[in-house]
């Protein structure tokens, strides 16, 4: 390529990439970024003026890395959303409304009214279901990322989850499907950023916990997420997990007739731990995926299982795929 096709080159091939990453779910970014810092696209067209009849290798590399940081910083820019126009008195673009307004506060993100046009930008939240002894097996799905979700306690209610939002809200429904308790725990207005974290007080975090007595269907829809949750306190029909970049850890305890665990991830960090005595099938389908299954015997191409698995009354079934992924499940 010659030297002066390298940088709308790039440029072109950086805008698609974005596009399909985000498309996919493995990086969320602002979209309000590309609006307020448009004039980096000023500075790299510049460089590449004032450097065009510069064909020595530190020029190039000065083009390229004016490129590569401009990008990054639209991509992964975190500037919360929100412009000051005049002291108490901020605007905040809701992607969600039907007419594409931006909506105007005064100040106070404590208002969260559905009928107006003010969405809450940051805040805590709790959402509760009490127990019902009638529920024998309920379902959970979760759907939202850029968070952290953690599950490392039990709880009295049938669902509890606690949240502190920064990016978009929670939204907590709940109805029955035949002999089903459904409950779908899903982030609405949402808006992407890279990054998350108890300690970053700029992420979504949301620590849920979730009551022992009934037999749990558990199904994550996440794009960017950290997620851990240890499950081996309770009776677990299934786990599925569809997911983006991101860390996902898992923990199981000991199976019911069949315990099924599908995660199909991206560019991700993927940990299942199981009980050491548990009788485990695993089926892999994770392209260049890195893995590791310590503990079991390969008995196929992309299946593994644990010693005197046929004979086992309760097994646990896990179905891994994925891209460039490092997959990894650890008896306990």
């Amino acid at each position: 390529m010659k030297n002066d096709k390298l940088v709308p080159g790039m440029i072109l091939v950086l805008i698609g990439a974005a596009f399909l990453l985000h498309n996919f779910g493995y990086i969320h970014f602002q979209w309000n970024n590309i609006w307020h810092l448009w004039p980096i696209f000023l500075v790299i067209g510049g460089v590449n003026l004032l450097l065009a009849n510069n064909r020595t290798a530190w020029a190039t590399i000065l083009k390229i890395t004016v490129i590569v940081g401009g990008f990054a910083l639209i991509l992964f820019g975190n500037f919360n959303y929100r412009n000051h126009w005049w002291p108490g008195f901020r605007y905040h673009y809701n992607k969600d409304n039907d007419d594409g307004d931006i909506n105007f506060d005064d100040g106070d993100d404590s208002d969260d009214s559905d009928s107006g046009k003010m969405v809450k930008v940051s805040g805590d939240s709790e959402f509760r279901e009490p127990f019902n002894a009638a529920v024998k097996v309920a379902q959970l799905n979760i759907k939202g990322g850029a968070t952290s979700y953690r599950l490392n306690d039990t709880t009295g209610d049938l669902f509890n989850a606690k949240t502190h939002e920064f990016h978009g809200r929670y939204q907590f429904t709940t109805h029955q499907d035949d002999s089903v308790f459904v409950m779908d725990f899903i982030m609405k207005n949402h808006k992407g950023v890279w990054g998350w974290g108890d300690n970053n007080n700029d992420a979504n975090v949301a620590n849920i916990r979730l009551n022992t007595n009934p037999e749990w269907e558990i199904n994550i829809d996440a794009g960017a997420t950290d997620l851990d949750f240890d499950l081996s306190k309770y009776k677990l029909r299934s786990v599925k997990i569809n997911g983006g970049a991101g860390a996902f850890k898992v923990k199981v305890g000991q199976p019911l007739a069949e315990t099924n665990i599908n995660v199909s991830t991206g560019a991700s960090d993927v940990t299942i731990d199981v009980p050491s005595n548990a009788a485990c099938h695993i089926k892999s389908d994770s392209g260049l995926s890195s893995n590791t299954f310590d503990g079991f015997n390969k008995m196929s191409n992309g299946e593994y299982e644990t010693s005197g698995f046929d004979a086992a009354k309760n097994k646990i079934y896990i179905h891994i795929s994925g891209g460039i992924s490092d997959f990894k499940v650890h008896k306990y």
